[in-house]
């Protein structure tokens, strides 16, 4: 059997502030060399996923898909849990089920699709590609053993048995299994066409390292060896991979490649998963609002550490070190369904330090593909959209109560702005891969540019961020922004800006009053601020090579500076 899931939990330390009386950062330094291009610009960020698959195709689960389809420069992977799981249909908090898979009083298998049908037209309809993971056991899988060892007593807030865990258990037939695999795939070809599947990811399980797995590694390796089989017999392109384990999965990843490459298996790509913290006590029970008992905060230096020792791993085995790397988790705490009334530390995911720790987060990741060979692809945001929470719950997600977009869409819409070529781009007062040691990454201002070959556009994308949530600095750091290399002439600027009063509907909704009922006028003031806004009126100036900028930034916040020559027109 594999580690339980508190021992999991046990490996996601918090970062706790050891230097409050830390120097704050007053002035930095960024320059830019928009002659200087560095290649394509990788977009890891370009990926999603959840618990709820059943709140993929709720009306606001639907609106949040389309609109990050509305403004994503690319199509996103989106990867929910749960396709497999036998259940009604109801979405519950880190529960779903696409009640695929039944049986008839004969044994013989058959399959209902009206879920999994809803959930991909709700992705691909707003422009996106599942990455389909193939899990969980269902029920007329599930082995006897586990019904006779598992522990469970009735209770009104459980279903049964299977709701608490049978579903983790291998399948009872892996035959059985095969033509579930193969049913799905044969439909989701005959529904979506070829042209469209041939962009989807094909994934087996969900961590299995941990108790989402209670079966042994060989047995695993037994069910990835079927399921691969199973999906190329149907689709020989696809693409198929895992194992999707934890931040502290390394063991079992290494056997899973170790096992993969004596048996000659493809790995068209390898997935694990990291998280920034898991605040002790994980969930306080206490009156509503109560402070939390320690302040915590996420650590940018565990998830490097974890992604490192992963990409690490991959690189021992030369067959697969090629193949794109998916940290599908990737996330500042877990976990995503619970917020500041769990434990007071959640705070975080309403504000504007969320945001600018995502694009902090993504400039390390592509400081770390720079130190390896294997690269990661994407890392994917474990957020999504929570049906029937209170305003600002706290949750990890993109949106809250009546779909109120949370500052974190913010983040989403400024990487969405980036070029497809990345330029030369540096900060006297960035904090490298390599210094990130400790618990958490102190205080920092970071860059990162782009050119864009549509129309020419140079576009810096930079922060001021702590991991410290509760670091607090009256004064802002004067960033002086170096551009070099400008073709001579005017060009326009935008700045556009995430701060606690900018591109912030949560600090719009706390200056109401933090309404939970809030009028149809209060919805009309907060949604009108919940979008990315500029800082300053665009201007136009003359330049001649280069440009000098002194633009201010509090702590935390995160500014976006596009640039685009002017055309002059013959009149």
């Amino acid at each position: 059997m594999t580690q339980n899931a508190s021992a999991s939990h046990a490996q996601h330390l918090p970062y706790t502030p050891s230097d409050p009386a830390a120097t704050p950062i007053r002035a930095a330094r960024v320059t830019v060399d928009a002659g200087q291009d560095l290649g394509v610009l990788d977009r890891p960020w370009a990926s999603l996923g959840y618990d709820e698959i059943n709140w993929t195709y709720t009306p606001q689960g639907r609106r949040t898909l389309q609109t990050i389809g509305g403004f994503a420069e690319t199509p996103y992977h989106v990867r929910p849990h749960n396709i497999f799981t036998s259940g009604t249909g109801l979405g519950l908090p880190h529960w779903g089920s696409g009640n695929v898979y039944h049986e008839d009083a004969d044994g013989k298998p058959y399959y209902d699709f009206t879920i999994a049908d809803l959930t991909y037209d709700a992705i691909v309809g707003a422009g996106h590609h599942p990455l389909v993971e193939l899990a969980f056991t269902p029920l007329a899988l599930v082995p006897e053993e586990a019904k006779a060892e598992f522990p469970f007593e009735g209770s009104p807030s459980q279903y049964s048995a299977y709701e608490a865990g049978w579903w983790s258990y291998p399948p009872k037939d892996y035959a059985k299994w095969a033509g579930l695999v193969a049913a799905l795939v044969e439909h989701c070809l005959e529904r979506y066409g070829a042209n469209e599947v041939q962009h989807w990811l094909w994934e087996l399980w969900n961590e299995p390292d941990i108790s989402y797995w209670r079966g042994t590694p060989e047995q695993f390796h037994d069910l990835y060896d079927v399921t691969v089989k199973a999906i190329r017999d149907i689709d020989p392109t696809a693409k198929v991979g895992g194992p999707a384990v934890t931040g502290g999965g390394a063991d079992f990843l290494r056997g899973f490649l170790q096992a993969c490459a004596d048996r000659d298996l493809p790995v068209d790509f390898v997935s694990f998963h990291t998280k920034g913290s898991h605040f002790t006590p994980w969930r306080t029970y206490g009156p509503i609002g109560a402070p939390a008992p320690e302040k915590q905060s996420p650590s940018t230096p565990k998830m490097l550490r974890e992604i490192d020792r992963a990409l690490r791993v991959i690189e021992e085995f030369p067959q697969y070190v090629d193949a794109p790397v998916i940290v599908d988790e990737c996330d500042a705490s877990v976990p995503a369904h619970w917020g500041i009334y769990d434990n007071a530390n959640f705070a975080y995911r309403n504000n504007e330090y969320y945001p600018v720790f995502q694009a902090k987060l993504m400039k390390k990741v592509l400081d770390l593909n720079e130190q390896h060979t294997a690269k990661v692809h994407e890392a994917t945001t474990w957020s999504f959209s929570m049906e029937g929470e209170r305003y600002f719950e706290g949750t990890r997600s993109f949106v809250t109560a009546s779909g109120i977009e949370k500052p974190l869409m913010n983040a989403y819409r400024a990487f969405a702005r980036l070029g497809d070529r990345r330029l030369a781009a540096t900060s006297d007062q960035s904090v490298g891969i390599t210094d990130a040691l400790g618990n958490g990454l102190p205080e920092e201002v970071d860059v990162i540019a782009s050119r864009s070959t549509t129309d020419g556009s140079v576009t810096i994308l930079f922060w001021r961020h702590t991991d410290d949530q509760y670091a607090e600095d009256a004064a802002q750091t004067e960033v002086e922004l170096q551009v070099n290399g400008l073709d001579h002439g005017d060009w326009t600027m935008q700045h556009f800006r995430i701060d606690h009063n900018h591109s912030n509907s949560h600090t719009v909704w706390q200056d109401l009053g933090a309404p939970q009922d809030p009028t149809p006028e209060q919805l009309a003031t907060i949604t009108a601020r919940q979008g990315l806004e500029r800082f300053t009126d665009d201007t136009q100036q003359e330049v001649d090579g280069d440009l000098t900028l002194r633009i201010d930034l509090p702590l935390p916040s995160l500014s976006l500076v596009v640039l685009t020559r002017v055309v002059q027109t013959d009149r």
